[in-house]
């Protein structure tokens, strides 16, 4: 072999192409798009105007009028570990392993001494329980040696805490502390765009649209409106239109308004 000569290392064996199509056959089908759109990519209606959007809310309101969030909870901070763990994962599911973690340990301190490894078996029935362990040990500890184990209430030292983010703390802010604030899930998010009520690209676009629509005195709880009929009535898959209190006031132009079959 000539000096300096490189010799490539033989990669793996190509596979083979897949024939063409041949001249004059059908194309293959597109598989179509959700009819009401999907979590990351909901359709969007014609933005409301702010009448419109008042009564939207309005109806929700007169529909459900002490609404309540669905996670259980006892103080501040176990709102806060709920809502972290209640990521990607329903409310339902987070109750069910809330009970007997909280029973182990139900102050910062005691969950920092739980640690990681022994809060995981309290909630492996959740997605990303792993993470979520890693980031409730870690906010535990935070608590007790920055906060002197209490949950702030600020929004920039909610969000230093591992694992919470401005949607987790808004939960907190408006159900622990009754501040005026709007968390978008994918609920809300949902709802935001598919209605026309506060369209936007990111959960931060729908809820500056949605605090500048909201009525006066009504936001705290437009939260858990929005939520709730996003999770019973608007639901992703097919809306249930025909059941909706605020239809007419929804630009959504495919409204499901008969039960299927």
């Amino acid at each position: 072999m000539p000096y300096g000569r490189r010799v490539s290392p033989a990669g793996p064996a190509r596979m083979p192409r897949t024939p063409a199509r041949p001249p004059g056959a059908p194309a293959r089908p597109r598989r179509a798009a959700p009819l009401h759109g999907t979590a990351t990519a909901p359709h969007r209606a014609r933005r409301m105007n702010a009448g419109q959007a008042a009564a939207f809310i309005r109806a929700l309101a007169a529909a459900n009028p002490a609404p309540e969030t669905e996670l259980h909870y006892g103080d501040p901070f176990s709102l806060l570990v709920a809502v972290v763990l209640s990521a990607q994962t329903t409310d339902a599911a987070v109750n069910r392993c809330t009970p007997a973690l909280f029973a182990a340990a139900p102050t910062p301190a005691a969950m920092a001494a739980l640690g990681e490894a022994a809060i995981g078996p309290f909630i492996r029935a959740i997605g990303l329980w792993q993470g979520k362990a890693r980031n409730v040990a870690a906010l535990a500890r935070q608590l007790v040696e920055r906060h002197g184990g209490m949950v702030p209430r600020d929004r920039e030292a909610l969000e230093a805490l591992p694992g919470v983010g401005r949607k987790t703390a808004n939960v907190v802010l408006s159900v622990a502390f009754g501040e005026a604030t709007m968390a978008v899930d994918t609920h809300i998010f949902r709802i935001g765009n598919r209605t026309g009520l506060a369209p936007g690209r990111t959960p931060r676009e729908v809820e500056d649209g949605l605090v500048r629509k909201c009525p006066a005195g009504l936001l705290r709880d437009a939260h858990h409106w929005l939520i709730l009929h996003g999770r019973y009535v608007c639901k992703a898959r097919q809306p249930e239109c025909w059941r909706c209190p605020a239809a007419p006031h929804c630009n959504y132009r495919d409204k499901v308004l008969a039960p299927p079959g």
